[in-house]
């Protein structure tokens, strides 16, 4: 959140080692997945595909839906930020699914923002607009940060 995505990223390399060490399958996959979040927003790609694809797996082996559902959107901004808006837009789509099952509506509303941008950068802006304000009323709804952000993308396309 402070921006020192270094400093994350070896704080999670440690907890990830201790969950390792301690054979704890569901601190891991936390692990990997705050570990890809931070490798992703640091900008090595590589390395974030790989830890949010481990983090997967063992979410997937677990059974837990809801780090699924986390993972998966995720991987929809990694495939976003390197173009891959088709790729994107699936793992989003899968992700609001399974949140929508497990009724997790800070999940749900990252899906439809994801589902919303990746349809806005494939020329489609008025389908994108549909799922931001779907994102937009959850955000409000929870209280979630996310509503500003999803705000001003819809006004700066109303524009």
């Amino acid at each position: 959140m402070m921006g020192d995505y270094e400093a994350s990223a070896l704080s999670e390399r440690r907890a990830l080692s201790l969950f390792c060490e301690i054979g704890d399958q569901d601190g891991q996959a936390r692990a990997l997945d705050f570990l890809g979040a931070a490798q992703q927003l640091a900008g090595d790609y590589p390395a974030a595909a790989t830890s949010l694809t481990r983090a997967l797996e063992l979410f997937r082996d677990l059974g837990d839906r809801f780090g699924q559902a986390d993972v998966l959107t995720n991987l929809g901004e990694l495939l976003s930020r390197t173009s891959d808006y088709p790729g994107a837009r699936s793992h989003h789509t899968e992700a609001l699914s399974i949140a929508r099952e497990v009724n997790a509506p800070f999940q749900e509303a990252r899906a439809l923002e994801g589902i919303g941008l990746c349809r806005i950068q494939e020329g489609n802006p008025s389908e994108g607009a549909v799922y931001l304000r779907q994102a937009l009323m959850i955000y409000q709804r929870i209280g979630a940060p996310g509503a500003q952000r999803t705000e001003k993308t819809l006004l700066a396309g109303s524009s």
